[in-house]
């Protein structure tokens, strides 16, 4: 339910970090990172390397998000740290989504019969860990301030705003459902257009009228408007593969009834996006990745269609929305803009394992290897 600290770190999110003014701002830090993932991928091209995808735009977007609020990496595309952080917030999102038992026997709550509690507090300490590392170092380097989200938000806290442990947790949430939800996505998006290799071509045809062949040059978000087709493709992925198979659960706050069916005060209420965004009687052709469907749709990812909310919708909607807009974008299409794919080991489109690992976020199980080659 609502509550004072709820709608203050909700305002901080809204006026302080997502603004498009701050977002517009920090424009080319995100697209000097984009270039950094091109120079990575042009190493392997140019070796005829096979690419962990998933693995690589992780560290894009870890490094993204981290200059953003800190000024510095946290990784790099040849170190293990980004592999260990991923790890990190892939436990936090597995124990989370992981059914519990506590869920349904409130009671036996404090028992924490399944280690979910345990796992949870091992995994938050560790990533604390790295958080008041840099905290720290920032609040006694006063003099070398830097104008960053980071310098914002201890400015926040000595206005007694926020608590120094607000922003510690307000850092977990946004650097653990910002970094794997953007990797997963465009882990997803690539796995999709190597099976359907015809849209890779079509996409690459829009970018080429309105920008030039491969790299001529870079991507630049203003571009993303002019590219409708790489547009459907992020929207046909999130219905398909939504980051989150479920959005943030709610909780009645009364006994209400819902199409007949009782929903007592303080349960718990899912909505299941996966389900919604293959719902038959909704999406024709549901099962089928077809991005044209949007090109003629007015339908859009942002919260005021209910086909389609990714990012949920109302006061509880994604707060990072503005931001994950704009990155999945921008790397989707400098991928492939830049680059012609492969898949590793000479595997079929057909043959592509498309099993789904599930927690709160949604991974393949099995990551996607494949080989940048030259346009």
């Amino acid at each position: 339910p609502v509550c004072p600290k709820w709608r203050d770190i909700r305002k901080v999110s809204a006026i302080q970090l997502f603004t498009n003014q701050r977002l517009d701002a920090t424009q080319g830090l995100r697209e000097e990172k984009v270039d950094e993932l091109v120079e990575f991928l042009k190493g392997c091209c140019e070796k005829g390397l096979a690419v962990d995808i998933g693995k690589a735009v992780f560290t894009t977007t870890l490094n993204l998000l981290s200059n953003t609020f800190f000024s510095i990496d946290l990784s790099t595309y040849d170190s293990s740290s980004s592999q260990e952080f991923r790890d990190l917030a892939w436990n936090i999102m597995e124990e989370i989504g992981r059914p519990n038992i506590s869920d349904f026997f409130p009671l036996i709550k404090a028992l924490d019969l399944q280690g979910v509690r345990r796992s949870l507090t091992t995994s938050f300490s560790k990533m604390l860990q790295v958080f008041d590392k840099i905290i720290d170092e920032r609040l006694r380097d006063q003099i070398n301030s830097k104008d960053d989200v980071l310098a914002t938000l201890l400015s926040l806290v000595k206005q007694n705003e926020l608590t120094l442990d607000d922003v510690r947790h307000m850092l977990i949430d946004l650097f653990v459902a910002g970094t794997d939800t953007t990797s997963n996505t465009i882990e997803w998006a690539l796995t999709e257009l190597l099976r359907h290799p015809e849209k890779i071509t079509k996409a690459q045809a829009e970018m080429e009228q309105h920008l030039g062949k491969g790299q001529s040059r870079s991507i630049q978000e203003s571009d993303v408007l002019k590219l409708p087709y790489i547009q459907a493709i992020v929207k046909e992925t999130m219905r398909l593969h939504p980051a989150a198979p479920f959005l943030v659960p709610h909780k009645a706050t009364t006994n209400i009834e819902l199409r007949g069916y009782c929903v007592p005060k303080n349960a718990q209420i899912w909505i299941n996006v996966w389900s919604i965004g293959r719902d038959p009687s909704v999406w024709p052709q549901s099962e089928s990745f077809t991005p044209e469907r949007f090109l003629e749709s007015e339908i859009d990812i942002k919260g005021r269609d209910f086909e389609l909310m990714p990012f949920g919708t109302g006061r509880r909607i994604c707060p990072g929305m503005p931001l994950a807009y704009r990155m999945l974008h921008i790397i989707l299409a400098t991928l492939l803009h830049s680059f012609n794919w492969k898949l590793d080991h000479g595997l079929n489109p057909e043959d592509v394992d498309m099993e789904e690992k599930f927690g709160l976020t949604l991974a393949k199980v099995q990551p996607l290897q494949a080989i940048p080659l030259p346009r």
